[in-house]
């Protein structure tokens, strides 16, 4: 049976990047900025607060996990009240791999470990746009290990390193992207895997990316009729059906296209087109540049 999941991790390649340990005390906020990177945050002690652009404000408490798989507005703070013109903090390097946020001189209140790391994709984001904008877990001991493991992997130069690092990161975000159906998130690929009826149609879809897919071909595969399934998973995906169709065969398009081993013809029959030149003209629309382009650029 083919697994979305394990297709959408494939593509993604995460890949090495820092982990850090973060301790603060007293009243603190620390912006983070529009690096577009996957972001994670695993709170060992005392609580916290995360507020991502555009959403409510969440507090973190001791064996909490964040994944925001593309980190953009977003500030992680104190539990207590902000004064409205306090100044942002800058965390203070004690070490390589330990920052300390507010009196050194004082007991920590909150202890997190704090990632980033990248993804070897080109154009990442165009799966990325697939996924939940950001994922909360609670207390969940496995994706607590495999942070440890990778904070102990980055401070270590152990042989293979970057090679180890690379495998733990996959398996922390395919941990995490799992644990969707035990917590509360965004409209996302995931929350419609967790929805068995949406699952079989996007199951359907991984499957068989080049058939001619119509929306009432897919709700039959989900058991439900045209106008609940187009509204069930738009509300649980956040794109319409057809939209989810396209974005990943795009996906699939630029993924096989960078392999060099297929002509552009070969490839427009992989991901549903006709002719290379319908898929020319799909492919440039959606991502502003010809396939030909695109291969020889990247």
């Amino acid at each position: 049976m083919i697994d979305p999941l394990a297709e959408i991790m494939s593509l993604l390649q995460p890949q090495a990047g820092f982990t850090k340990r973060v301790c603060a005390n007293g009243r603190w906020r620390v912006d983070r900025g529009e690096t577009g990177q996957p972001f994670y945050c695993l709170v060992l002690e005392g609580a916290s607060q995360l507020k991502i652009k555009g959403h409510p404000a969440i507090t973190l408490e001791q064996g909490d996990f964040v994944l925001i798989p593309a980190a953009w507005e977003f500030y992680l703070a104190s539990v207590a009240p902000q004064a409205t013109d306090m100044p942002k903090t800058t965390p203070q390097m004690l070490a390589p791999g330990e920052f300390w946020i507010g009196d050194p001189e004082q007991p920590a209140e909150v202890q997190t470990l704090i990632g980033y790391c990248q993804f070897g994709a080109p154009d990442a984001g165009l799966i990325v746009s697939l996924l939940p904008q950001f994922i909360h877990v609670r207390g969940e001991l496995r994706l607590s290990m495999l942070v440890q493991l990778v904070m102990d992997e980055c401070r270590a130069q152990r042989p293979a390193r970057h090679l180890v690092i690379e495998r733990l990161l996959e398996l922390l975000f395919i941990e995490a992207f799992r644990s969707v159906t035990i917590c509360n998130t965004c409209p996302g690929v995931m929350g419609g895997l967790a929805d068995e009826r949406l699952a079989a149609a996007i199951r359907a879809i991984h499957a068989r990316p080049a058939h001619n897919w119509t929306v009432v071909e897919l709700a039959k595969a989900a058991a439900l009729s045209r106008s609940a399934f187009f509204v069930r998973f738009r509300e649980t995906v956040g794109v319409a059906p057809m939209a989810y169709l396209l974005t990943w065969r795009m996906a699939l398009a630029k993924n096989l296209l960078l392999s060099k081993s297929m002509a552009v013809a070969e490839v427009a029959e992989r991901v549903g087109y006709g002719s290379a030149s319908a898929f020319s003209v799909a492919f440039s629309r959606y991502t502003g540049i010809s396939p030909v382009k695109y291969e020889r650029e990247q």
